[in-house]
């Protein structure tokens, strides 16, 4: 028995085929104009062509990340305004279609990709850190002293520092945390009253502290000690001094990590909560964008293909705009940030559910 009937697998040919396209597309569009700016800049850093080129490579899945709700929308509008213009929906209601029936396979395609942006969003900070690993993008503050900060290391370590000073090489307080997996891969929290650069070891040399190890949810070990070299502690004073890395460069649980890292230090974290929720919001877009532009397209045979790329647009750079202040909301305090993340969402729904209902069926 087939699930998809030869009406779906052509509705879902024409909306793929804009789809792919849009995909495609927009992220090399970006890369070229994003080229054009920056070329003269690369080249002063005596960056290989190679180097140049794999650096866009890497920045795809961001780009992609960003573009694949539009592309959605470009394909949902050109694809049922072509039907529409047509006669072809007009002729599947004779034969007893209802809209909601007709444009179910493009609803049912919007969730695919939806799963596919929530998937290259993990991908994104892969690659993201690569790129700027060949850019050089990472800046140094520049400053000899640190206070109340936390820093995401690498291997799932997190570090809470009450005082660096680079000068003398010195920590003041610090607390070391790593999430585990089991025995194998434990959990561990560290505190420690002070720490100690060892440049000859290239390591920190903490002291005065507790160790406790979780290596499953029934057991716990704590280890205090006087004097403990941290052969993972690896940054050196310097290191620690450095830009954190930004949202982009962090999955979904280590920004989520990192964020508790924080509050336990007393930092503000809204804007890093938003962050936080655009990450499963954006993928979630593709659905909610679908639902709008399904009703929304069988207007474009007004004025047939010029017409269908106004609207996109339009919509598109509203949807952005919206993102942006309520971004700006959400880390201001406002509001909450995780309901910041989502207004566009919630708003762009309830539209295109009023939308859909109006729709003559």
């Amino acid at each position: 028995m087939r699930i998809l009937g030869p009406l779906d697998r052509y509705v879902l040919k024409e909306f793929t085929k804009i789809l792919v396209t849009a995909a495609i597309g927009f992220p090399l569009l970006v890369i070229v104009i994003d080229l054009t700016d920056h070329l003269q800049k690369y080249l002063s850093r005596n960056l290989a062509p190679g180097q140049i080129a794999l650096s866009y490579l890497y920045w795809i899945p961001d780009s992609m990340f960003m573009v694949l709700p539009a592309a959605v929308l470009f394909a949902a509008v050109f694809s049922i305004g072509g039907f529409t213009r047509h006669s072809e929906i007009t002729a599947a209601k004779a034969s007893g279609l209802s809209f909601y029936r007709f444009v179910a396979p493009i609803l049912g395609a919007s969730i695919l990709v939806a799963a596919f942006t929530l998937f290259v969003g993990e991908l994104v900070p892969v690659t993201d850190r690569k790129r700027n690993d060949i850019l050089e993008e990472r800046k140094f503050s520049g400053t000899a002293d640190r206070f109340n900060f936390a820093y995401e290391a690498q291997r799932g370590r997190v570090y809470q520092i009450s005082a660096l000073n680079v000068d003398r090489r010195l920590i003041d307080h610090l607390t070391i945390e790593r999430k585990g997996n089991g025995p194998a891969y434990p959990t561990y929290l560290l505190a420690a009253q002070g720490a100690r650069w060892d440049s000859a070891a290239h390591r920190w040399m903490l002291r005065k502290g507790e160790l406790h190890v979780i290596p499953d949810s029934t057991r716990a070990m704590s280890i205090q000690f006087d004097s403990l070299r941290d052969n993972a502690f690896t940054e050196a004073p310097s290191d620690l001094t450095a830009s954190p890395r930004s949202p982009d460069e962090m999955r979904y649980t280590e920004l989520r990590r990192f964020i508790k890292a924080l509050e336990r230090s007393g930092a503000d974290a809204n804007e890093l909560k938003v962050e936080l929720a655009l990450k499963i919001a954006i993928p979630v877009t593709c659905i909610i964008i679908a639902i709008f532009g399904a009703p929304l397209a069988t207007t474009t045979q007004r004025g047939g293909a010029a017409y269908g790329i106004g609207v996109s647009l339009a919509t598109t750079m509203i949807f952005l705009m919206l993102i942006q202040l309520t971004k700006a909301v959400g880390q201001g305090g406002v509001v909450p940030p995780t309901l910041a993340a989502w207004l566009p969402n919630i708003l762009f729904g309830i539209i295109g559910t009023i939308l859909l209902m109006r729709v003559r069926t």
